[in-house]
């Protein structure tokens, strides 16, 4: 039974691509909130100027998603507002971060 649920997960799962544009509109959600986006790279340890930069990097776009989904009020905002439920976020969360960011049972 479980295997089947977990089966059935991963069938959902986005693919990298549509996960990596749901953390950019994720990105751009809460750039517009500055005291958001002011959380958000401190928690990166990152200051404006290395924004973009860092963006490039791997990991980046995970960690916008692992962000958004440790903020439940700005969560359920940005999937409402993306018409995804939270649990679509958190997938391509997953999906992003690969294996070594997921716990294992």
């Amino acid at each position: 039974m479980l295997k089947r649920s977990s089966t059935r997960a991963n069938e959902m799962a986005p693919s990298v691509e549509k996960a990596s544009e749901m953390a950019v509109s994720a990105l751009s959600f809460i750039a517009q909130d500055p005291e958001s986006i002011g959380q958000f790279m401190d928690q990166a340890g990152l200051d404006p100027q290395d924004l973009r930069a860092a963006s490039a990097t791997p990991g980046f776009l995970a960690a916008v998603l692992e962000f958004l989904c440790a903020q439940e009020p700005q969560l359920m905002a940005f999937a409402a507002n993306a018409g995804l439920t939270p649990e679509a976020v958190d997938m391509a969360r997953k999906v992003l971060a690969g294996p070594e960011g997921e716990w294992s049972t």
